[in-house]
């Protein structure tokens, strides 16, 4: 007793937990229901114009089968009758299989509206990708959101085609031939055709649920394999390092092996699934076959044309099944892949204007910081409430420890997160109240990390204002002292820089960046360590064409080579996510404090190097 009752509280769980599921995937559905409706009016006519076309081929196939039966019945000798030769029916018949192919024009009309509804699909998903948080987007991997942008498309797109094409002239013919049997045949005839599509439709069902749950571990073992390649190809530099290309390949081998395994273990299924249908068919072939048979030979009601058209329909009806189970699968497969992109365009967006949020106004592009407090994860905080001022046309420099919050300051100042407390004023004007666009187009930065579009030398200049002419991209250029280099390469400005740039020098991506930067025209300039991962030479020459990008422009600096810094107006030196020193350079240095101490280790640095160079040189 007590175990049936376990039992009915397991059917009840599962009902339940079906039931959610159901609510919570309907829910889902219903989130792209919008995208269905066509908003033009020419596309709201042709998906007008594809239903009607898709009833009269409904239509045309039915009466196609009733022409035969005609044809049939009409060749065929009956002890009161004659052969007669209805040349009239046999053209009709002719006529009704050949307006099979007109049928293209209403694919051609719903093509139109597919192709549009996944263009507004994919814009719409790579317009959230863009929305999103610099968060959001370094938790996240490049081939799992490229595949997420190519799934949206595809899958949408497949599962309004297979409604169009399977479900709606399914569910037609399934009613329009039960009916028919039932009302020129009889009961038992339409019972017989609707217990079997009752069978097809729970075989689809069941196994299609199982071979969905299969389908999600492919896509996981798939994600996974792309990932994994994508993220070797990107750092092929580290893989040739350390010499392991051959683990690189096993793993990408052996990912796969995994796919093709449970590809194998699914056509095996589907193959057993599909013969498991076809008994049906055939069942209900036999056993309407076997009671029309009985019929003409005993009670003479029904004709040989009767059992041909019986025998037509229910091939035909079933053969619409089998593309009902695709439909379904191709249901199921929606479903997994609108998990993926759903979350993703349901995905909170974290930083985002205000209602009223107006546009930033630069006078003399001061900056204040007032009682800044951040965190990236809970209880670990990176910022504890620091204040500082950068006057308008100023220079101030932020130094201090790896992991201190100097490229954090740089970040909350672009509005990439949000502070948790205190604000930040340009001009007066706290930058939660202003429009983004119009805060990042006042502010440049040239980052320790060039990374540069896979494109054109022109292109990568030309990002910082897209309006540009040739006469401003030159302009630029030249102030960041690149020009010379540029048209001495083959292609000139047409040079391609190859993916992130690496067709180009360090020193050259850097010069890039800030003939970009100038090209930009900010009032506001941010020097993330451009020049730290830079030899000292290249350094030196490059530090003259930052000094001409920062001149009568407010300028933040974080800096790890203090020797490039000491010239600014202010130095914050920050610890532990607090400004434990400020002043300028030499005030600094009489503190004999942690600004001393970097300095005094720095200082020490180089003249070690030296000493090297001159025993070598000797």
């Amino acid at each position: 007793m007590g175990g049936q009752t376990e039992n009915n509280r397991q059917v009840s769980k599962y009902k339940i937990m079906d039931i959610s599921k159901f609510k919570s995937n309907w829910k889902k559905f219903r989130f792209f229901l919008p995208y269905l409706w066509p908003r033009t009016m020419k596309l709201q006519i042709y998906l007008f114009l594809a239903f009607i076309l898709l009833g009269l081929t409904n239509l045309r196939n039915t009466y196609t089968l009733i022409f035969n039966k005609w044809v049939v019945d009409s060749l065929t000798a009956t002890n009161d009758q004659e052969l007669e030769f209805r040349w009239d029916l046999i053209a009709l018949y002719v006529v009704m299989n050949y307006l099979r192919y007109f049928e293209r024009f209403k694919d051609i009309l719903w093509m139109k509206v597919t192709h549009n509804t996944s263009k507004e699909i994919q814009i719409g998903v790579f317009k959230r990708i863009q929305s999103l948080s610099l968060r959001w987007h370094m938790n996240r991997k490049t081939g799992e959101v490229l595949s997420i942008l190519e799934k949206s498309s595809e899958s949408f797109t497949g599962f309004l085609d297979t409604f169009y094409h399977s479900i709606i002239p399914t569910v037609m013919e399934s009613l329009v031939s039960i009916s028919y049997f039932m009302s020129y045949f009889d009961f038992w005839f339409g019972l017989t055709v609707a217990v079997c599509i009752l069978l097809h439709i729970a075989i689809t069902y069941y196994t299609s649920e199982w071979m969905s749950r299969k389908r999600r571990s492919n896509f996981k073992a798939a994600y996974e394999a792309k990932n994994s390649s994508i993220d070797s190809l990107m750092n092929f530099e580290t893989v040739k390092y350390f010499g392991n290309e051959e683990y690189e390949v096993n793993i990408f081998k052996n990912a796969f092996e995994v796919i093709c395994n449970r590809a194998f273990q699914g056509v095996f299924v589907d193959t057993t699934v599909s013969a498991l249908k076809s008994l049906t068919v055939n069942i209900s072939l036999l056993v309407g076959s076997l009671m029309c048979g009985y019929r003409i030979v005993t009670t003479k009601d029904l004709t040989i044309g009767d059992y041909v058209m019986f025998s037509s329909h229910v091939y035909s009806l079933f053969w619409a099944l089998g593309s009902f189970s695709y439909f379904y699968g191709s249901i199921r497969d929606f479903i997994t892949d609108m998990e993926q992109f759903y979350d993703l365009l349901k995905e909170e967006i974290e930083v985002k204007d205000t209602p009223n949020a107006a546009q930033l106004e630069i006078n003399n592009a001061s900056i204040v910081f007032q009682n800044v407090f951040f965190e990236y994860l809970p209880n670990q905080p990176i910022l504890k409430n620091i204040t500082f001022t950068v006057h308008g046309g100023k220079t101030t420099a932020i130094v201090g420890p790896s992991g201190s919050g100097k490229t954090t300051i740089t970040r909350l100042l672009f509005r990439f997160y949000d502070v948790g407390s205190g604000s930040i004023l340009i001009d007066g004007q706290n930058i939660k109240d202003v429009t983004q666009k119009s805060l990042r187009k006042a502010i440049g930065v040239v980052p320790q990390d060039t990374v540069l579009f896979n494109n054109t030398i022109r292109f990568n200049i030309k990002y910082g204002r897209l309006s540009a002419d040739e006469e401003q991209i030159i302009e630029a250029a030249e102030g960041a002292d690149i020009h010379k280099n540029i048209i001495s390469f083959k292609d000139g400005y047409d040079t391609e820089v190859g993916e992130r740039g690496l067709k180009l020098s360090g020193g050259e991506k850097q010069r890039i960046a800030i003939a970009r930067t100038i090209l930009k025209a900010p009032r506001i300039v941010l020097l993330d360590e451009a020049t730290s991962s830079l030899d000292t030479k290249t350094e030196r020459n490059i530090q003259k064409s930052l000094n001409k990008l920062c001149t009568n422009r407010t300028t933040i600096i974080i800096a790890h080579r203090l020797s490039t810094i000491i010239h600014a107006e202010q130095i914050l030196v920050l610890k532990e996510g607090v400004i434990v020193e400020r002043g300028r350079h030499d005030d600094l240095l009489k503190l004999d404090g942690l600004y001393a101490s970097m300095w005094q280790l720095q200082m020490n640095s180089i003249l070690e190097n030296n000493d090297t160079k001159s025993k070598g040189s000797l």
